[in-house]
């Protein structure tokens, strides 16, 4: 039942065989206390099942249930399991210890760094914080700075002194990879769709995270492609990735990343035809890669708080549905999503910026070519906006006499460019459908 409640819950029947044979069990008076005790008296934390009793085929059979538990890991005379499959695994003390530091108030990010002191906090970095915060909610905070950091869990007392946690160093530390040294971010850009050509580029980017953050979206800005197209006689700029979305991803990888791994930095890989965003540890506690848009759960919850109130995280709970938003709307595909075990990978593909160019070169319509004077071309500008246009919309369009416009819309319906809809006063012109 431990190992059970150490991964995703489960039901223990008693009466039923492995092949499915239903034997019954005989029940007494003190059937299912005893059952509840010999489970709560052999696990640590205690773990408290719900036992059932059920009939099948005329017998009855006693079903013990445990759901996935928010308190673990759950040993069983001082060891650790979890379910896999239908076994019973030794959990590894690396796992052990992650699932420690995932228990509500054990989490990392308000872990007291005793080496450093107030004098490591940047407390101009502070001040851009309120400023931000302020200007996200229009509502000044009176109380000192000091009270604000430790009200944040940024700062906490130990030993007599106040210390800056791992959040408050991260947040805003004058030097957070002096104490922790593989807080920083190492952006590559690769040759090619592979490792095996080399890079041109690699940039390791130090500061805190929001430095961190803006560091490099710049830098990811500065080295993709943009372009632009003609959509209803207006320019339209075109990205290989929406930015929105590669600041997501990058709020998303410091925002959630296992600062307990020490072996590992953040890596964004940059390939010809992608960008994978890796962030050291799995997905945390309940989270999945399939229920990612739906479960929320942070293993760093005071680092989130003040990324949110800084403005770098829109909605808390909502990045990942964002990102998905903004790639659809930029007509791209949908990330994949990747959990090893060791990390979690996003990755985003590009825009092919040229060979859409080249598509709709082929299908776009050359007005003036066709030999549309510039109150024609504004007026399928309009229907293009509107949908639909009348020779009163025209007139007032552009300003000619209900003869000319009756004669220049003519013109564009022979050219096939519009088609006439609707009889006497309902007569109105649309695009000519392909």
């Amino acid at each position: 039942m431990a190992a059970m409640a150490n991964a995703d819950g489960g039901h223990v029947i008693f009466g039923v065989r492995d092949d499915g044979t239903v034997l019954g069990v005989q029940i007494g008076a003190q059937t299912k206390e005893r059952v509840v005790q010999a489970i709560t008296g052999n696990t640590d934390p205690t773990l408290y099942p719900t036992v059932e009793y059920v009939d099948l085929d005329s017998k009855t059979v006693i079903v013990v249930t445990v759901a996935r538990s928010a308190n673990r890991p759950h040993l069983v005379r001082g060891r650790a399991y979890k379910r896999v499959g239908a076994a019973n695994q030794s959990m590894d003390r690396a796992e052990y210890e992650r699932l420690l530091r995932e228990r509500p108030g054990a989490e990392y990010d308000g872990q007291v760094i005793m080496q450093a002191t107030v004098d490591d906090i940047a407390w101009d970095k502070v001040e851009r914080y309120l400023a931000l915060r302020e200007q996200a909610t229009g509502r000044r905070m009176t109380i000192p700075p000091q009270q604000i950091l430790q009200a944040r869990g940024c700062l906490a007392e130990a030993e007599g002194a106040l210390h800056p946690t791992v959040a408050g160093l991260l947040l805003f530390g004058t030097d957070p990879q002096a104490l922790l040294s593989r807080s920083y971010v190492t952006v590559i850009r690769f040759r090619g769709r592979d490792t095996a050509h080399g890079y041109y580029d690699r940039r390791d980017l130090i500061g805190t995270l929001p430095e961190m953050v803006d560091a490099a979206e710049a830098y990811l800005w500065e080295n993709i492609q943009h372009g632009g197209r003609i959509r209803t006689l207006r320019r339209e700029d075109l990205h290989e990735y929406p930015q929105p979305a590669l600041r997501e991803c990058l709020v998303n990888a410091v925002a959630h990343r296992d600062y307990s791994v020490r072996g590992s930095r953040i890596i964004v890989s940059v390939f010809e035809d992608r960008i994978e965003f890796n962030s050291p540890g799995p997905l945390p506690g309940p989270v999945t890669v399939e229920n990612i848009l739906e479960q929320q759960y942070s293993r760093s919850p005071r680092i989130v708080r003040v990324l949110f109130e800084m403005g770098y995280i829109e909605e808390v709970g909502m990045g990942m549905d964002n990102v998905y938003r903004w790639l659809a709307e930029a007509s791209q595909p949908e990330p994949a999503l990747r959990d090893t075990g060791a990390s979690f990978i996003i990755t985003l593909y590009r825009l092919d910026i040229e060979k859409v160019l080249a598509e709709e070169k082929a299908k776009a319509i050359d007005l003036v070519a066709l030999g549309l004077n510039q109150r024609q071309q504004e007026a399928v500008e309009y229907v293009l906006e509107q949908g639909r246009i009348t020779n009163r919309e025209y007139r007032g369009l552009t300003g000619v006499s209900r003869r000319w416009a009756t004669k220049e819309i003519r013109e564009m319906v022979d050219l096939g460019i519009l088609t006439v809809q609707g009889t006497g006063r309902a007569i109105h012109y649309v695009m000519m459908r392909d």
